[in-house]
């Protein structure tokens, strides 16, 4: 029994060291801002609380399926190869039963919030999941990922509202141009596996990482004009803008950290920095909201 109980608390263990569990942060407080402003205030706890389980079992869900579909890539990637499915710390068996318990744990979620989050939890998942072979057939892969990012703050919307509005989709496709922007930053270190592939594509393969960091910083440019526009939508006062020139000082660091010679401090930028602009916008924007409502 005891061994039994180790044996899958080291298989939990190794398959959230996998999906970088603490890198739900990245999309996680996008969603709390829509449920924020869906709410104009603080949402009941009720939804806050489902809205966070939804959020971790989406993720989880999504990164388990990413590294299943893409395992046998990252047993040929030298960056990738010693991640647990293809090193053979952890069992393909139990990576799909993780999978399916996180897709369950998140359609729970989404039936306790209410009928239209239930309805569009399917399409949703599927959007989160598939992605993962797009960058198969195109180079848009970036946006996919980008794509399955920008849905959380429109769910949240949704969640706390139980109808849709499309003065959320400025924050929605904020999001994706952010996750479309620092995917392409990270797909530079895999330029090289890349080109050695015909059945891979990404933006850097196609432009070369110079480039390929310019669209990278367009992504993000644009990122901040939809923020402006969300601004106008939904006035914040002077917190507001105080938040919006925190994230670009951010992205600013961000693009500063990666040049095409030297992608020494790419993980510095992708991880340490990305994580910081969603705390740091829900923490000064939430306070707006707060205080407006």
């Amino acid at each position: 029994m005891l061994n039994s109980m180790r044996w899958w608390w080291t298989q939990i263990r190794r398959t959230l060291e996998m999906i970088k569990f603490e890198h739900s942060v990245f999309a996680l407080p996008f969603a709390l801002l829509g449920a924020l402003l869906g709410a104009r205030g603080w949402p009941s706890a009720h939804a806050l609380l489902w809205i966070v389980v939804a959020m971790i079992g989406a993720r989880s869900a999504a990164m388990t399926f990413n590294r299943i579909a893409d395992r046998k890539l990252d047993a040929n990637n030298p960056r990738t190869r010693l991640r647990a499915l293809p090193a053979g710390l952890l069992s393909l068996r139990f990576a799909v039963v993780f999978f399916l318990a996180s897709a369950a744990v998140f359609e729970l979620a989404a039936w306790q919030l209410n009928r239209l989050a239930f309805e569009l939890s399917l399409p949703a998942l599927a959007c989160i999941t598939l992605y993962s072979y797009t960058k198969r057939f195109t180079w848009l892969s970036h946006w996919a990922l980008g794509l399955a990012m920008g849905i959380a703050p429109a769910a949240a919307w949704i969640a706390v509202r139980g109808s849709f509005s499309p003065t959320i989709l400025p924050l929605s496709g904020a999001v994706m141009l952010w996750g479309a922007g620092f995917d392409i930053l990270y797909a530079c270190q895999d330029y090289d596996f890349d080109r050695e592939r015909s059945d891979l594509y990404s933006l850097p393969k196609r432009l070369g990482i110079a480039r390929s960091l310019h669209v990278a910083q367009a992504c993000h440019l644009l990122m901040l004009a939809l923020l402006v526009e969300l601004l106008r939508l939904h006035p914040l006062g002077a917190l507001g803008w105080l938040g919006l020139a925190m994230v670009a000082l951010l992205l600013a660091w961000e693009h500063s950290l990666v040049r095409p010679d030297d992608l020494s401090k790419i993980n510095a930028a992708f991880f340490t920095v990305n994580g910081y602009v969603g705390l740091l916008l829900l923490l000064v924007w939430g306070a707006a909201i707060i205080r407006r409502h």
